[in-house]
């Protein structure tokens, strides 16, 4: 008997997330199982990981699992796993949009999509939120384009610009671009009190929050967050009473084991300079529309989740939410810039608002992605037969 059992996968930064890329046929088909081997593969829970290939970070402890299409109009599936550091759990609900820039170079490098130059479009079906993503990849010599002059806030250097369209994402988890029906609630959340939110999903669903409500600008570090533990019961308290507002729990108290990734929540304030927290560069009033500081997984986001900006520019263009009466921005198709903690984020977005819901017109943004290792991961084998 072998002591332990390799899989095949490749170590990708996907925009400002890491994670592991895993052919669905390399894991096992019975869930708790399959749960079992990629917290073993991170080595969760532990809050170094030392006995696995997670970073102790939300940010490199995701997961794509990768498989030829269930869906006649995609290419490829993908399914998102976000892996808890400090519990034994692997949360399947809603997509990480970093990590799903990886996808379409991941699909081209391993065969399962025929490259096309200059440039290869990838139909994603993305299984976590039943949407399609359409991603463009730049492709050389039957490979996707590493080196480029693209530069993204939270990542060193630049790389090759990949497009990703998530036009298709409106409701993503709930249903409905608006889960409530409205573009505001009032929450009365418990040992709190009242709070205003806008609750969207596009992407992936987003409390959004005045930051001033809370003491604060929008413009706080994630070290500033993370130290105020009053204050992140509090956001999860918050985070709890809108997730059972939209029928994602039961109960409130549910949310931070049932739900831990999503909804995500946002802080918004005003356009406002600040010192961004990666590169300690000023960010300027001028350079965005606003600032938002986003929570997930209890923790502050050190730069800006792909499909929170997603959802932050379709806010944004929603008459009546909190986005968009901060970013005070005129009616139509705009390139919403977003201030976070490591700079600046653009997206493309449209919502036509003159039927009896939105709908989401254009969700495009850039992130570059690269391949960093591949080989074999081993998980012991007494993890298979627990």
């Amino acid at each position: 008997m072998p002591q332990q059992r390799s899989i095949r996968c490749v170590l990708m930064r996907g925009g400002t997330s890491r994670g592991l890329y895993v052919m669905r046929d390399e894991l096992p088909k019975d869930p708790a199982l399959m749960d079992r081997v990629i917290l073993a593969m991170y080595g969760s829970p532990d809050i170094r990981q030392i006995d696995g290939i997670g970073g102790a970070d939300a940010l490199t402890s995701k997961l794509a699992i990768i498989g030829p299409p269930t869906r006649e109009d995609a290419d490829v599936d993908y399914t998102f796993g976000q892996v808890s550091i400090t519990a034994p759990y692997v949360d399947f609900v809603g997509n990480c949009g970093n990590i799903s820039a990886g996808v379409g170079p991941f699909a081209i490098d391993e065969g399962l999509v025929d490259d096309v130059e200059p440039t290869t479009t990838v139909r994603i079906h993305q299984t976590n939120t039943h949407s399609i993503i359409v991603a463009q990849i730049p492709v050389s010599d039957g490979e996707a384009v590493v080196a480029g002059d693209y530069r993204i806030d939270g990542v060193p250097g630049t790389g090759a610009k990949i497009g990703l369209d998530f036009s298709d994402t409106a409701g993503a988890v709930t249903g409905q671009i608006l889960p409530t029906g409205s573009a505001r609630d009032t929450l009365d959340v418990e040992g709190v009190g009242e709070v205003e939110v806008s609750i969207v999903d596009a992407g992936n669903p987003v409390v959004f929050l005045y930051a001033s409500r809370f003491g604060l600008q929008g413009t706080e570090s994630p070290a500033d967050i993370d130290a105020d533990t009053q204050l992140l019961d509090t956001m999860e308290r918050v985070r709890g009473h809108a997730a059972k507002l939209v029928g994602m729990v039961e109960d409130w108290r549910d949310a931070a084991g049932s739900s831990p990734y999503v909804p995500f929540i946002a802080l918004v304030g005003p356009s406002q300079g600040y010192v961004s927290f990666g590169s300690g560069e000023a960010v300027s009033s001028s350079q965005v529309d606003f600032v938002s500081r986003l929570l997930f997984m209890l923790r502050m986001h050190k730069a800006y989740p792909i499909t929170g900006t997603v959802c932050t520019g379709a806010a944004a263009m929603i008459p009546g939410t909190i986005v968009q009466e901060v970013a005070d921005l005129s009616p139509g198709p705009h390139v919403v810039r977003i201030g976070h903690p490591s700079g600046v984020v653009d997206v493309e977005a449209e919502v036509d608002v003159g039927s009896s819901e939105p709908v989401l017109r254009r969700a495009a943004v850039g992130r570059t992605a690269r391949r960093i290792m591949e080989g074999h991961i081993f998980v012991p084998e007494h993890i298979f037969v627990e």
